[in-house]
């Protein structure tokens, strides 16, 4: 792979991998210049560089072998640490993100259909009757009787462009100071506090919960929270599946603890 990019960025150019799970991003260096390259990112791409969300798009390649190629703008910077996500200028960015009209155009036009709880609900109890893990755990079990009962209040909600996996290793935080939030491969249309519920819940003291809701736009509400907490277990419950499916017990442990977390919080306070 490297070999072949190199061919396609002509003489002079370096070519590194540069890390990730699915091992197609690389670093291109010639002289003073670098690009961040990637194989087959989505489309959505280049709307997310006009909004200023990700690195600037530089050019996008079709391959013969049908691959799409993508070269960005190569910052630098770091991730940003677990404590910085507490700070308003992430609240701020998903703010400009769920607002945007442009990004909910671009991925309705590339395919992208609106996902309800309904249809998650029904998902994660498929996968989990396939794994036969709700007879192994009782957590599991007791998490799906929640999931049950807090339903309703999850329908009929904003729909919006959602990240999907919202964790400081996908913050950019640059040397000039900007945030650039990047990994779009699980974006999706569906209610906003699947991400913002993801950093309230991981990053930020319960107590600051209200401020960072107000410099994110809204306010915190009985209703938000279930909602919240709602797609917190549909996400511990994936992983679990997912760690299963790769018999990595230690990281299924883990996401069992996770969920005992939550399912003590929702007991404790939210279904009382």
């Amino acid at each position: 792979m490297v070999n072949w990019l190199k061919q396609v960025l002509g003489k002079g150019w370096e070519v590194t991998p540069a890390g990730g799970l699915t091992g197609d991003a690389y670093l291109a260096t010639k002289e003073n210049r670098r690009l961040f390259l990637k194989r087959n990112s989505s489309p959505f791409l280049a709307v997310l560089s006009a909004e200023g969300i990700v690195p600037k798009l530089i050019w996008t390649k079709r391959m013969e072998n049908g691959d799409v190629i993508t070269a960005q703008e190569w910052l630098d910077g770091r991730e940003l640490k677990p404590a910085e996500m507490q700070r308003y200028q992430v609240a701020e960015l998903l703010r400009k993100i769920h607002d945007s009209s442009e990004l909910l155009h671009m991925l309705m036009r590339i395919g992208k259909k609106p996902v309800t709880s309904d249809e998650g609900f029904l998902y994660i109890t498929g996968r989990l009757q396939q794994l036969g893990i709700a007879e192994k755990h009782a957590s599991v079990a007791t998490a799906m009787s929640y999931l049950e009962q807090m339903l309703p209040v999850t329908r009929h909600q904003q729909q919006v462009v959602c990240h999907g996996d919202l964790n400081h290793n996908n913050i950019l935080l640059t040397n000039e100071g900007h945030l650039y939030l990047i990994d779009w491969d699980n974006a999706m249309i569906a209610d906003p506090v699947i991400d913002y519920g993801m950093v309230l819940k991981w990053y930020i003291p319960q107590s600051e919960w209200d401020d960072w809701l107000h410099q994110y736009g809204i306010s915190m509400d009985r209703e938000l929270v279930e909602r919240m907490f709602w797609y917190l277990l549909v996400d511990a419950l994936h992983y679990v599946c997912w760690h299963s499916e790769r018999n990595e017990f230690d990281k299924v442990t883990e996401r069992l603890r996770n969920l005992d977390e939550l399912n003590s919080y929702i007991k404790t306070s939210i279904l009382l």
